[in-house]
């Protein structure tokens, strides 16, 4: 849409701006025309629903070097936002593709009495290549699309330990992706098999959950030793997209049909929620498995008011089950700087019923734990930290790393992890003292000169046993050049 002044006609001079949302996850209403300097934009709510109004993501081209504009974001639904608190847009252009975020000094977020005395978010911006596009977000957008090139990619690695595939599709025919990551041969063994089951962006607006989503992904497929642990240990099942259909058409917090998918986990829909139903009849399954135990049920999320990763919980009547909830956050805020325990709550909020937290935890039992991972849209504080450190794309992937880590510290395999594994040479020495005693006869034989007889037997001696023959001796072989 071209924004001209009143009454002007004809082609679009340099400098009328000319703004765009017709693309993914794109969002804006309309622009209103206040003077050459200043438009007031209105967010589009989501479809079928216009209760929410939160995330904007739209283009800006035209422009003329130097022009220096105010763009008022007048009518959020929500009027408690990180913007109180430093929080700023994110922008990027064509000849500088990277997001970053605006300076907090140009953002301003009040009360404004033209508009019934809603909240309003402006800020000020100086266009200086008159080339270029400009894009402008809430906060950093993660589509569709990049999500289907980030798995396609996965896929093609052909790694044998992670297994994609289309748990269903949304009303619109977009896939419902499931990844599961273990060691194949942990599923083929009879003992009881341990599973975490992660979802992501419910909320289609909150797209820090999906960078936390693919730090855990990352994390759990690399070649990283406590990874490689993890899955000879645990399964791990993750759909990185439960709203995919929302996230594609730029909607904060519902599907295409307007609904709040977190709150339709009681009785999901197989038309309505169809990604839901297929995600709940899975678990359900899994869950009715007796060789399989579910321990973990996390859904991630970003939070719009508050600072920091931290997480919801269950209440339990069971003093113990409560403590023993509480061990997974306590251990991660050990893990992670930007994971806050003292911000993690555990409620039976009515409103809350319906979420996957809730309904999973009802339905469970007493040895599995549900909870909500929230991040700040905004920013974090860390221990001795004076002030708040704004969120980028690798931090937000860093606490999904994180995350993912935690789980070696839950299950206590600790011992396991490469600094602690002892070496084929180590296996000998601990496991084989006898030739422990034939390495110090030989060394003492050497040092004494005696090269023929003792050695020579000794070698043989130990060049019977095959491991001391292909690990030992080459680790020895300095003693007779």
């Amino acid at each position: 849409m071209t924004v001209s002044p009143p009454g002007f006609s004809g082609p679009p001079r340099k400098g009328h701006l000319v703004f765009d949302a017709c693309f993914e996850s794109g969002n804006l209403g309309h622009v209103d025309y206040i003077s050459d300097f200043e438009f007031d934009l209105f967010i589009r709510p989501d479809t079928c629903n216009p209760r929410f109004r939160v995330w904007f993501n739209f283009t800006v081209e035209n422009v003329r070097e130097t022009q220096r504009v105010i763009f008022n974001v007048v009518n959020f639904s929500k009027t408690k936002s990180l913007y109180r608190d430093g929080m700023s847009p994110v922008v990027k252009s064509t000849s500088r593709p990277k997001w970053q975020r605006l300076p907090p000094k140009n953002v301003y977020y009040y009360r404004c009495p033209d508009h019934r005395r809603n909240y309003v978010m402006s800020f000020a911006f100086c266009f200086d290549r008159d080339d270029d596009v400009y894009q402008f977000a809430y906060c950093y957008p993660y589509t569709y699309s990049r999500l289907q090139h980030y798995l396609g990619n996965l896929e093609r690695r052909n790694l044998p330990y992670l297994k994609r595939e289309q748990l269903g599709l949304s009303v619109q025919q977009r896939r419902l992706d499931l990844l599961t990551i273990t060691n194949p041969d942990h599923l083929n063994q009879e003992r009881e098999k341990k599973l975490v089951f992660l979802t992501s962006r419910v909320h289609p607006g909150e797209s820090p959950a999906s960078f936390v989503c693919q730090g855990v992904i990352d994390f759990l497929v690399s070649q990283h030793p406590v990874a490689q642990i993890l899955r000879d240990h645990v399964i791990f099942k993750i759909v990185p997209m439960l709203n995919p259909d929302g996230v594609y058409l730029g909607n904060y917090r519902c599907s295409l049909m307007g609904f709040d998918l977190n709150r339709h986990w009681q009785d999901p829909s197989p038309w309505a929620h169809p990604t839901l139903h297929a995600v709940k009849q899975l678990i359900v399954h899994m869950n009715q498995d007796p060789r399989v135990s579910l321990e973990f049920y996390i859904d991630v999320h970003a939070h719009s008011t508050m600072l920091n990763g931290f997480m919801y919980g269950n209440v339990f009547e069971d003093e113990e089950r409560v403590q023993r909830q509480a061990v997974f956050p306590r251990l991660l805020c050990q893990n992670a700087p930007d994971f806050s325990f003292s911000n993690t709550s555990f409620n039976r909020d009515v409103v809350k019923a319906g979420t996957g937290r809730r309904f999973l935890g009802g339905l469970l039992d007493d040895t599995s734990y549900c909870y909500t991972l929230e991040v700040s849209f905004y920013s974090y504080m860390t221990a001795g930290s004076s002030a708040p450190v704004p969120y980028t794309e690798d931090t937000y992937m860093r606490l999904g790393r994180n995350v993912a880590r935690t789980f070696l510290d839950y299950y206590k395999l600790n011992n396991l992890t490469k600094d602690n594994i002892p070496t084929p040479f180590q296996n000998i020495l601990y496991n084989n003292p006898i030739y422990v005693l034939f390495l110090c006869y030989g060394a003492v034989c050497h040092l004494k000169g005696i090269k023929e007889a003792s050695i020579t037997h000794w070698w043989e001696c130990c060049a019977k046993h095959p491991a001391i023959s292909q690990v030992l001796l080459p680790k020895l072989s300095y003693l007779f050049k």
